[in-house]
């Protein structure tokens, strides 16, 4: 028998059909997890499946109990209708008619109830998953503002959008993903808001994907949908944890794609200035903000350019004027810049991982390690100069200063294959280099919208909301490049009325 017709095979009304079928696909068994009830409840066989641990002990100890109290009369005629209406008194109750269903709702952690005679069955929602509480993130901390963030549990992330977003015109779509994982996948927008076009593309994608699974939740699901450039390493959609990001990106039209079991969702489409912008830019007043944005940019300008530009001086120092020379090597070391360069690349980025894998109380044990071995030591013995250390820390600075961790790692690559450039073409392998990366960008889109925009194509107004944060009240266009059905944000009578 092929997979398609076993999916789509119906509930019989011999009871032990269903029953041994259910035992069978499930591994009964074999899997200490799957908990199987059967009692007799007015002369007929009822069998209760569930899986150990996510389900909620008191809510199946009294369905069970509502069950037990049924009179053989009550399952007579239409007896799933009198269990659903009369007696199992829960919200979130069904009825399926395929074992395909009621298997992937047992392993979603619901509660399916066969009964004698019947072909339907029962599904009751009475979840109740292991996991922590929403917690701040710890990449996206904020000094003022809200303390929650996303977790596992997919319904947990749901109502944290929902808490901050009350618009009966949010949708929640549930599809599923991977033949064998079945894993929940939500595809959130608000519906007059959000270009209708988008929504149908993101669904239909979606839906077309074909694997067994993806346990890497939400990043198996962007590479099936945007597809995967190898040679591209700019992200073009945005990951975040904090739900107020996520909410205020539905409010501007963006389509937010939940996964469960994982706590960062995707946000689609983006621009390159929508990871370079951070909440805490919205959680001071307008002036600070602007002031926090711009040290930003100048950062995530720093972590690019600053390193090759002076790897490119340090090897020319003729071409510099008097007044800068300094800013070259005072002595030289063992082996050459360029060399010098890339291997302190390598040793930050092996101190990164090593800072992940290690656990918190080592943390500061690390951190003296790197001080005087990697950089008093290496100095010392010849390896690095001093000049080498300061320009790569402040690249290494520029990274972390970089709200998205994504195009941080996006901007280190681009920065090695620039100081590559300039260590082995000099200023003009740095310009070539340049060029290529701004190509590159030029290029880049996401889902059809450019990634420089609105640098390219030119929007002076929207430019505007980037250069400088904006005080909320002006605020009032959404970004015409998603093509939202609805561009005000605030009424217009109010914006007049304060003009």
């Amino acid at each position: 028998m092929s997979k398609t017709a076993e999916t789509n095979i119906k509930i019989s009304k011999n009871y032990q059909e269903n029953v041994d079928f259910l035992n069978t696909k499930l591994g009964v068994e074999e899997s200490f997890d799957i908990v199987v009830r059967e009692i007799t409840v007015g002369g007929k066989k009822v069998a209760i499946y569930s899986v150990n641990g996510m389900v909620g002990r008191p809510a199946s100890n009294l369905i069970i109990e509502e069950l037990l109290e049924l009179e053989r009369a009550d399952l007579g005629v239409n007896a799933i209708d009198k269990m659903v209406k009369s007696k199992i008194n829960d919200l979130q109750v069904s009825e399926v008619e395929s074992m395909d269903e009621v298997i992937y709702f047992i392993l979603s952690g619901a509660l399916a109830i066969i009964v004698e005679g019947r072909i339907e069955s029962i599904i009751v929602d009475v979840r109740s998953y292991p996991g922590r509480m929403p917690e701040e993130p710890d990449i996206e901390r904020v000094t003022r503002g809200s303390r929650d963030g996303f977790t596992e549990t997919l319904i947990f992330n749901t109502i944290l959008i929902r808490r901050r977003i009350r618009d009966p015109g949010l949708r929640m779509k549930l599809m599923k993903v991977g033949s064998r994982s079945k894993t929940d996948v939500c595809l959130a927008y608000i519906e007059d808001i959000t270009n209708p076009k988008m929504v149908e593309y993101f669904e239909k994608e979606i839906k077309n994907i074909s694997i067994d699974g993806i346990p890497m939740a939400e990043k198996a699901v962007e590479e099936f949908i945007l597809g995967s450039k190898f040679w591209n390493p700019y992200p073009r959609v945005r990951y975040t944890e904090r739900p107020d990001v996520a909410a205020i990106h539905l409010l501007e039209g963006n389509i937010i794609l939940l996964v469960d079991t994982s706590p960062s969702v995707i946000i689609a489409p983006v621009t390159f200035w929508h990871h370079v912008q951070h909440a805490e830019e919205y959680r001071q007043e307008p002036i600070v903000g602007a002031y926090l944005r711009w040290v930003r940019f100048i950062a995530i300008l720093a972590s690019i350019f600053v390193l090759p530009l002076w790897l490119a001086a340090a090897l020319n120092p003729h071409l510099l004027p008097e007044s800068i020379q300094f800013i070259g090597v005072a002595e030289p070391a063992k082996i050459g810049l360029l060399f010098q360069v890339l291997l302190g690349e390598i040793a930050i980025e092996m101190l990164r991982m090593a800072a992940i894998h290690t656990p918190s109380p080592l943390a500061t044990a690390l951190g003296l390690i790197a001080v005087l071995m990697i950089g008093d030591i290496a100095i010392q013995v010849g390896i690095f100069t001093p000049e080498v250390i300061l320009y790569l820390a402040i690249a290494a600075v520029g990274s972390f200063a970089t709200p998205s961790y994504e195009f941080a790692q996006a901007n280190k690559l681009a920065r090695v294959f620039l100081v590559i450039s300039a260590g082995l073409f000099n200023f003009w392998g740095l310009g070539v280099g340049v060029l290529l990366l701004f190509f590159l960008l030029w290029r880049t889109n996401s889902f059809g919208v450019p990634y420089l925009w609105p640098l390219i194509p030119w929007d002076y107004k929207a430019l505007q909301t980037i250069i400088v944060r904006s005080p909320v009240p002006i605020a009032n266009l959404r970004p015409s490049i998603f093509k939202p059905q609805d561009r005000i944000r605030q009424p217009q009578e109010r914006k007049n009325s304060k003009s």
